[in-house]
């Protein structure tokens, strides 16, 4: 029987949730796809960059529960139109903590759109999660 992830509903709120997008080099504002975040950043490299953070899925669709131990990798689309992300980003070891983050660096102006997904030791993956944006000033 194969198991699919769960990530639609609670972790997806979680990562949208989670999401902290930090413009740098611009001053720009945190947001998410609609939410106002609350702290922004200017950091000292010319690059502009989105820094996205969530929590590991505790369970799987069918309600049972998922061993840190089996998360392989999260997978991170992104790009400038939500629906066409043609960006990928693989961060592996994900069964290493429970809080994870990652920085999208490089990135020009205009607003970027971000998803994220969870990849299990044996391959499923699971469904994107909500899109989460930021925008990114020149």
């Amino acid at each position: 029987m194969k198991y699919v992830i769960k990530v639609a509903k609670a972790w997806g709120a979680a990562f949208v949730l989670g999401a902290l997008l930090t413009g740098c080099g611009g001053g720009g504002s945190s947001e998410s796809a609609s939410t106002q975040a609350g702290s922004s950043g200017v950091m000292s490299s010319p690059e502009r960059s989105a820094v996205l953070s969530w929590s590991a899925p505790l369970t799987r669709v069918n309600g049972e529960s998922i061993p840190m131990g089996e998360l392989d990798r999260y997978v991170i689309r992104y790009g400038q139109d939500a629906d066409e992300l043609s960006e990928k980003v693989v961060v592996t070891n994900a069964q290493a903590e429970a809080e994870m983050s990652y920085e999208v660096s490089g990135l020009e102006a205009g607003t970027w759109y971000f998803t994220i997904q969870v990849q299990d030791t044996n391959g499923l993956i699971s469904e994107p999660s909500d899109v989460v944006s930021k925008s990114i000033r020149s």
